[in-house]
């Protein structure tokens, strides 16, 4: 039994049983993680001396490292964005990590750290309170700066970013930038834990990225740096966040295997692999090759070559949200083809090759088009990994992931349904239909980011709809199998991610 250690980058589902749930796949892993109740709760911090002890008392133990550096430097995600450290904390940081490397010399430690994102909306849900009534115009204020300094404002881009200059207070700018500064110099200083062989390998994810911005200007300062200390090979820096950990996982696995998985990835439209994702900064081919890297795939030629088929769902000419997809833009029907899509992927699985669909077309949930196709067509309960969640980053890293974790003998075909159907309910029903309804009908106070004391009976609300797309929407599939139990939570008490209890019979 091979083991990881896995430090995750917070409590949520996403972070800490989504990996786990990956690795369940194999019946010859085992992750090793420090408990829930260490791992604070949205911007309560986590208790990082308990789990700096527990990563030092289980290394030794394991056969290598996955380390979330926001959750061993702050506490988490939102406590990165939160904080008020000192240089002598930043200190004591690295001299940390050093010392996991003096206990385990020869253990492989894989590490992320994510560039602070800047949100382009105004709330204080996730951000300081500040952020609330300033957060727009302050993600607006970087934009036009750094879009001045790279490549000129127009005359009227001058004058609102005069009047962003004079409309924020001062000393929310103030408050802001001295903590992005904080967390690119660790950033920066991370670097060079991986030029000294403390770390073997670093992600460095982009949450939320945008082509201008304080997140650009950051990630130019931080690809400067490994540039000149030549850690390319090292060091990856591409959009993404909440998936990076089961990415490293997975790379994780791949080297103590000895091998990498040979993937033939194909698109649904022309115009797929060249546009850029909502929340994203790049097309979405280059996050492909970034994405493949990462896990350590071979990218090759031919279907025949393969060992599994990377099936992408894409827009065709924009992207929209799974919410909106009742109305979606007509080049979703007319710049892709979704029966070529899925005669393409019937092909391959007669050809006996192991298909992992990424569900990339909307941002935040499925496409239930699709779902209903691949249902009708009888090819749903035949895949290996269905992922459609938040980004493209998100359901990408972890469709890879899921591969790479796959590629053995030891695979555990049980496991595999249960994430198969897990993410079918949670990305395409919940993602994409059942949290806009349940939204819809809240009423005061509760609100999409509160549910107050009454989450109870959303839930009640939520499972009922749930298990109605399942029996309505699974018309040809898993007959197999039935949901003894299907329990829904909310983690952070709001509408946007859910936890979820499944279990089949």
């Amino acid at each position: 039994m091979k083991k990881i250690l896995f430090v995750p980058l917070d409590e949520r589902p996403c972070n800490r049983l989504y990996p786990e749930y990956m690795i369940k796949t194999r019946l010859d892993l085992e992750l090793v993680q420090p408990p829930l109740e260490m791992l604070g709760h949205k911007k309560e911090k986590a208790n990082i001396s308990q789990i700096r002890q527990f990563v030092l008392e289980n290394s030794q133990a394991c056969d290598a490292m996955v380390l979330s550096l926001e959750m061993l430097f702050y506490g988490g995600l939102l406590p990165s964005r939160l904080h008020h450290e000192d240089a002598i904390y930043q200190q004591g940081c690295l001299d940390y990590l050093r010392q996991i490397r003096q206990m385990n010399p020869e253990k492989p430690i894989y590490a992320f750290q994510l560039i602070m994102r800047t949100p382009r909306y105004s709330s204080n849900d996730e951000e300081p309170e500040y952020y609330g009534e300033y957060g727009h115009e302050i993600f607006r204020r970087a934009y036009l700066r750094d879009k001045q300094e790279r490549d000129g404002l127009t005359e009227a881009e001058k004058i609102a970013l005069e009047a962003l200059n004079n409309n924020i207070p001062e000393a929310y700018i103030v408050d802001y930038e001295i903590r992005r500064r904080y967390n690119l110099e660790l950033n920066l200083a991370v670097l060079d834990l991986v030029k000294e062989g403390v770390i073997d390998f670093l992600a460095i994810p982009q949450d939320d990225s945008c082509e201008y911005g304080y997140t650009s200007m950051d990630q130019k300062q931080v690809s400067q740096k490994l540039t000149q200390l030549r850690l390319q090979r090292r060091v990856m820096m591409y959009p993404g966040a909440d998936e990076a950990g089961s990415s490293l996982i997975a790379r994780a696995v791949s080297e103590l295997d000895g091998k990498r998985t040979k993937v033939y990835p194909y698109y649904d439209s022309t115009l797929g692999p060249t546009l850029i994702p909502l929340y994203e900064d790049r097309i979405m081919q280059e996050s492909l090759k970034s994405h493949l890297q990462v896990c350590r795939c071979e990218w090759v030629s031919s279907p025949e070559q393969a060992e599994f088929i990377l099936a992408i769902n894409c827009p065709g000419k924009v992207m929209q949200e799974a919410s909106e997809q009742k109305q979606k833009d007509i080049s979703y029907a007319s710049f892709r083809n979704l029966n070529a899509f899925l005669d393409a992927m019937e092909r391959y699985m007669q050809m006996g090759k192991k298909v992992v669909l990424a569900d990339c077309a909307f941002a935040n949930g499925g496409d239930i088009e699709l779902i209903e196709m691949l249902d009708e067509s009888r090819l749903l309960d035949h895949l290996y990994s269905y992922k459609g969640w938040n980004t493209h980053g998100n359901t990408l890293g972890t469709s890879i992931a899921q591969m790479v974790i796959l590629n053995s003998d030891a695979v555990n075909t049980k496991a595999v349904i249960h994430n198969l159907m897990y993410h079918l309910i949670e990305d395409g029903f919940y993602q994409a239909i059942v949290r806009k309804e349940t939204t819809d009908g809240l009423r005061p106070p509760l609100n999409y980011f509160d549910l107050a004391n009454q989450q109870k009976e959303v839930v009640r609300v939520e499972e009922k709809r749930l298990r109605e797309l399942v029996h309505t929407t699974f018309l040809y599939s898993f007959k197999d199998h039935t949901i003894e139990r299907l329990h829904v939570y909310h983690p952070w008490n709001r509408m946007f991610e859910i936890g979820m209890e499944l279990w089949l019979s």
